[in-house]
């Protein structure tokens, strides 16, 4: 579509160039229907969105006819971006520059902070004057146009924000991972050399030096495990990538169940019927995997229960985690699920919680339309209550 030069007004404010890149990513289509409104607001046949940058002027969306059909009026578009209110130009006042349209009628489409974008026009309109409800009628659409290049700016600045977010996670992920590793190696020949130490020599230490052997023994797990629950957190965003499917109940739960019911003083009840269509079984395995790690961790009894129950309702999958074990106070229960946030209790093996596991959790549940809540009572036990959002 040819360009047509615009003369340059030192009285009119400069354009914004963004506002210019969305006007010339949107479509067309964006603007055809307030052009319709445009052009029977004043019963005429053609109204089109011209767009003025740089001296250059295109139209970017018209109704009644082919944008390329808009006749490109240097003088006559230079004029009305020079003016603050509407114009209306007669046959007469026509005459001189195009005899085939009766009329036009312009509105500079100016922004709050007063950057000229262009100018709405309409062609052959039915009147010569303007009442006040028509002017004002022009307005609002000229201020809707206006709204959907706000809001299209509003959505580049959305999408750069999450792109540079995106990018930022990305290298935090792969920090925590490159940490994580070169901690990893030395720390599992810290924990071979402690163990091999207290075997061969325990016969060897006095009290206050096997004390000591414990306390490093005991800051080695602890710290192994930080780092793999660490690890486990930052994997998870790579774990809601993966592909929906349907997921039987009865050897989805043995398959976990198998990994905790070595000790014979565990016993862990589960679902044997029902399918879920269309969810994320690796996210649903990891959930899962947590919770049922730490009813068994944080629980000193020497019989270990937990029960796993179902429902389901139209919109909604319904699991219920309950266990016999320690239980968490009242008041910790809106923090529990905070990332590094712990209670100061160590577990059955006497190691101190990480502050991970169940903030992966209501990670994982927050991506997958669900949420998670607690019921417990110290000394008897929890329930953790979650469900998650069905997709069919």
């Amino acid at each position: 579509m040819p360009n047509s030069h615009i003369q340059n007004n030192e009285s009119r404010q400069q354009p914004a160039p963004e506002e210019y890149n969305i006007l010339r990513s949107s479509s067309e289509k964006d603007f055809s229907e307030l052009l319709y409104l445009c052009a029977e607001t004043v019963q005429a046949p053609i109204a089109a969105l011209v767009i003025v940058e740089n001296g250059n002027s295109w139209v970017k969306s018209s109704y009644g006819c082919a944008p390329e059909e808009i006749p490109y009026w240097d003088d006559l578009w230079a004029k009305i971006l020079q003016q603050d209110d509407i114009l209306v130009f007669d046959r007469e006042d026509l005459q001189k520059i195009h005899r085939f349209y009766s009329g036009v009628i312009g509105v500079p489409m100016e922004t709050a902070s007063g950057e000229k974008l262009g100018l709405l026009v309409i062609l052959d309109p039915e009147v010569n004057k303007l009442t006040d409800v028509q002017k004002r009628s022009l307005k609002i659409l000229c201020k809707q146009m206006l709204n959907v290049v706000v809001f299209g700016k509003q959505k580049n600045q959305y999408q750069r924000i999450q792109k540079d977010l995106e990018q930022r996670y990305h290298d935090l992920e792969k920090f925590a991972s490159v940490v994580s590793h070169d901690i990893k190696s030395p720390l599992a020949n810290i924990i071979s050399l402690v163990d091999l130490l207290k075997e061969e020599n325990k016969e060897n230490f006095d009290e206050e030096t096997s004390q000591y052997i414990e306390y490093l023994s005991q800051a080695s797990h602890s710290l192994r495990n930080y780092v793999d629950g660490l690890l486990i957190f930052y994997r998870s965003e790579r774990i809601l990538e993966k592909e929906e499917e349907d997921v039987d109940l009865k050897p989805f739960f043995e398959t976990i169940i198998n990994l905790y019911t070595v000790d014979p003083g565990i016993t862990i009840t589960y679902p044997t019927h029902g399918i879920l269509k269309q969810v994320n079984k690796a996210a649903l395995t990891q959930i899962f995997m947590n919770l049922i790690s730490n009813a068994l961790k944080y629980n000193v009894k020497e019989e270990r229960r937990v029960e796993i129950t179902f429902n389901a309702s139209e919109d909604f999958y319904f699991f219920e985690v309950r266990d016999n074990g320690n239980g968490i106070p009242e008041e910790s229960f809106d923090k529990i699920f905070d990332l590094f946030t712990t209670l100061d209790l160590n577990d059955r093996d006497g190691n101190p919680g990480s502050g991970i596991g169940l903030a992966t959790v209501k990670k994982l549940l927050d991506h997958m339309g669900g949420k998670i809540s607690i019921e417990s009572d110290p000394g008897i036990g929890s329930n953790f209550k979650f469900q998650i959002k069905r997709s069919c």
